[in-house]
């Protein structure tokens, strides 16, 4: 067989592209990607100086790619501040925040929400506050746009809630209105809400679900069930809080079953004493599934192609 010289630019630029799309095998780019979210209730300069505390905190944040704080009471940002650096004095990976301005209807009680990031595996593309009128939630969601590209979905929202549980039922139902909101503003239809919505026991019961549109339009998949307990006390067995995706993309990239709580602990070895210390509430997190395997099957393609120049010849 006699190889035309016309075919060999082209066939040398195959061969190139199947070498550079190859991934490196290294963790970055194998491991999966993990979202969590956690009301670490009233974290403020005092729990700041809490080195024990700091530093439960700092082990449950360096687990995941995007951690999501509730209740961060930090007017003048130096809470954060601590708190990144602490996580940042590890080698492997440099944290950053964004944070929603402080929230709520009484100044005695102003929180943020705080997405804390892996700068070497998630970056912000954009960031909003939702406002409406009337108001009806007490901490209106902080919608913040993430772009990865170690996730099969490229690009989310992830949309926060820290519900006032008296009306806990009006600003879940309300979440709808913020999904239509930000997938305009993004054309952005792979969208996560989280964060302790209180939806269980007296605050959501099962008759309060047909009044919520999250739960009536099935395009959206509630991650944490209604029988899981997220609650650290062990006289309560409440789902407050919750995670839920829209749309089949996300839920595809979403990695089955591992949308669940974790508990402090039992995985850190932690008293029960001292993680009541910390929060009622206990993290939940899900993790997306790793672009890797459809980095890797790329070059596959280059190579058939290869396959069929050479057939050709």
């Amino acid at each position: 067989m006699r190889w035309r010289s016309s075919h060999l630019p082209l066939l040398l630029v195959l061969l190139l592209s199947l070498l550079t799309l190859t991934p490196a095998k290294s963790e970055s780019t194998t491991s999966e990607f993990r979202i969590c979210s956690y009301n670490i209730q009233k974290f403020n300069k005092e729990k700041a100086k809490d080195y024990r505390m700091m530093n439960t905190l700092t082990r449950v944040v360096y687990r995941c790619d995007i951690c999501l704080l509730q209740d961060v009471v930090d007017p003048d940002g130096s809470v954060i501040k601590a708190l990144l650096k602490s996580i940042n004095r590890y080698d492997g990976f440099v944290y950053k925040s964004v944070s929603s301005k402080p929230l709520g209807k009484s100044a005695t009680d102003m929180q943020k929400y705080v997405f804390i990031y892996r700068e070497q595996t998630a970056s912000v593309i954009g960031q909003h506050q939702y406002e409406s009128k009337p108001q009806v939630f007490t901490r209106a969601p902080f919608a913040v746009h993430f772009q990865s590209m170690k996730t099969r979905v490229n690009k989310f929202v992830l949309v926060p809630l820290h519900s006032d549980p008296a009306q806990a039922v009006q600003e879940m139902n309300q979440l709808y209105d913020v999904f239509e909101t930000v997938t305009k503003l993004w054309d952005n239809l792979n969208v996560m809400f989280l964060g302790d919505f209180h939806a269980g026991c007296a605050y959501m019961k099962k008759t309060d679900k047909k009044n919520i549109k999250l739960f009536a339009n099935t395009s959206f998949s509630w991650l944490i069930g209604d029988k899981v307990d997220t609650t650290v006390r062990e006289d309560t067995s409440c789902p407050f809080d919750r995670i839920v995706v829209h749309g089949r993309v996300f839920l595809k990239a979403v990695v089955p079953y591992s949308a669940k709580v974790f508990n402090i602990g039992r995985e850190l070895k932690i008293q029960r004493k001292r993680v009541r210390k910390m929060s009622d509430n206990l993290p939940v997190e899900v993790r997306l599934k790793s672009s890797a395997l459809l980095l890797q099957a790329t070059p596959l393609l280059f190579l058939l192609g290869v396959v069929q120049l050479l057939r050709s010849l």
